[in-house]
C-alpha cells in the first residue's frame, strides 16, 4: 500500500489564513494578494502564479505602517 500523498508540481498558495483585505491598499493583510488574485488562484497557470508570488514582497511595505495585524498574529 502506498501512503504517499499525491502532490501537484505547482506554485503553492502564499495564504497564511489571515484573510483581511486592507481598506485602502485593497490587498490581503495576510498574503498580500489582491481579491482578484485570490479568487483566480486555482485557475492560474504556474507562470501566472509565479508572477504574483514575485510581486508580493514589494507589496508588504504598503502594510508596514499598521500596528498589530498580520505581524502581531504571526508572532503568536
Amino acid at each position: 500500500m502506498n501512503d504517499q500523498v499525491w502532490r501537484r508540481d505547482e506554485v503553492q498558495s502564499p495564504c497564511v489564513r489571515i484573510c483581511v483585505v486592507h481598506p485602502q491598499e485593497r490587498i490581503c493583510t495576510g498574503c498580500f494578494r489582491t481579491v482578484n488574485e485570490i479568487a483566480m488562484w486555482g485557475r492560474m497557470s504556474a507562470e501566472e502564479r509565479q508572477a504574483v508570488m514575485d510581486e508580493l514582497p514589494a507589496r508588504a511595505p504598503k502594510l508596514a505602517k499598521r500596528r498589530g495585524g498580520r505581524a502581531a498574529r504571526l508572532k503568536r
